[in-house]
């Protein structure tokens, strides 16, 4: 079993290595004057199991291109088996076609990287469940259940809790965590007049009183989810925090999620964080390391992911 990583999340890779104890494979991933990607594997993996780590996350077009030539490279060097592990899938938001003459992004990337050579995918909350289908190899799509469930049942030790989606969207999500830890469930109806603006319209449940846990797959603006607080506050939420897997929080994400009512946003490491993001008092980033690390384990030894999650 060999782990190689990209650049998009050195930390992460390292950690995952940490876990499985395994050193990670010594690779270089250059740039020419260009901008061109070169990549070169400085160790044998002929006939090796191997996973290579990167999420595609900003800037996802040069994250991307270093997975597509990487996966080549190992292919090209005799790996037995190349698993693509992407934390964080970018594209994944453009699942459909929104309009007249409009792409379908997220199942060009499935081509791109079946096309470059890899075996399988390890990926972890994909925006929309059914990208597993985009795939024509095996893909194994992690939920965040067991990253967040230890931290919620910790914090909130003795409190009432509602765990709220803040679409209609993520309602699979939210109820599946709900049932995980034995709470309540709302949901937040919202209208999109346009893209990355949001409105919300009223609260399907009872949170009066509750201490209110918004779930999501991924932060980008932060606008749902600083107005699903605000929505949450108005109808007698006693506090609100978030539990997001993938923290893109691009632009003034951060400011906002510092102004607003909310009292943490708990994010994973699938993104490595900016210094933006690391600097906000209100972000808590949780590990996902063990549980890829864990997955890739069994991906090696041919067990069941599955029972991961039971």
């Amino acid at each position: 079993m060999k782990l190689i990583s990209g650049n998009s999340n050195k930390a992460l890779a390292e950690a995952i290595s940490s876990y499985l104890d395994i050193p990670l494979t010594q690779a270089s991933i250059k740039r020419f004057s260009d901008n061109e990607v070169f990549v070169e594997i400085m160790e044998n993996v002929r006939g090796e199991d191997c996973f290579f780590i990167q999420s595609t996350s900003y800037p996802a077009n040069d994250h991307l291109m270093e997975l597509l030539i990487s996966i080549d490279a190992l292919r090209r060097g005799s790996a037995r088996r190349i698993t693509a592990v992407i934390p964080y899938f970018g594209y994944a938001r453009q699942d459909r076609k929104t309009g007249g003459r409009t792409p379908i992004s997220a199942k060009l990337v499935a081509n791109l990287i079946t096309a470059a050579g890899a075996d399988r995918v390890l990926t972890m909350e994909l925006h929309a469940g059914q990208i597993q289908g985009f795939f024509d190899i095996p893909v194994d799509n992690l939920i965040s259940g067991p990253v967040f469930t230890p931290h919620i049942e910790e914090t909130f030790n003795g409190e009432k809790i509602c765990i709220v989606s803040p679409d209609v969207g993520g309602v699979v999500r939210a109820r599946s965590l709900a049932k995980r830890i034995g709470a309540d469930l709302a949901i937040i109806d919202k209208r999109r007049e346009k893209a990355g603006v949001s409105e919300v319209m009223h609260v399907i449940g009872e949170v009066e009183g509750k201490v209110c846990l918004l779930v999501d797959d991924i932060v980008d603006s932060g606008g749902t989810l600083c107005n699903a607080a605000g929505a949450l506050k108005e109808n007698g939420a006693k506090e609100v925090h978030a539990y997001v897997v993938h923290g893109v929080l691009s632009g003034e994400a951060c400011n906002k999620i510092q102004a607003s009512p909310m009292e943490k946003l708990v994010i994973t490491d699938s993104i490595v964080a900016t210094e933006e993001v690391a600097a906000c008092e209100k972000v808590v980033q949780l590990s996902v390391a063990s549980l890829i690390g864990e997955a890739a384990r069994r991906i090696s030894e041919e067990r069941s992911i599955s029972a991961l999650f039971k």
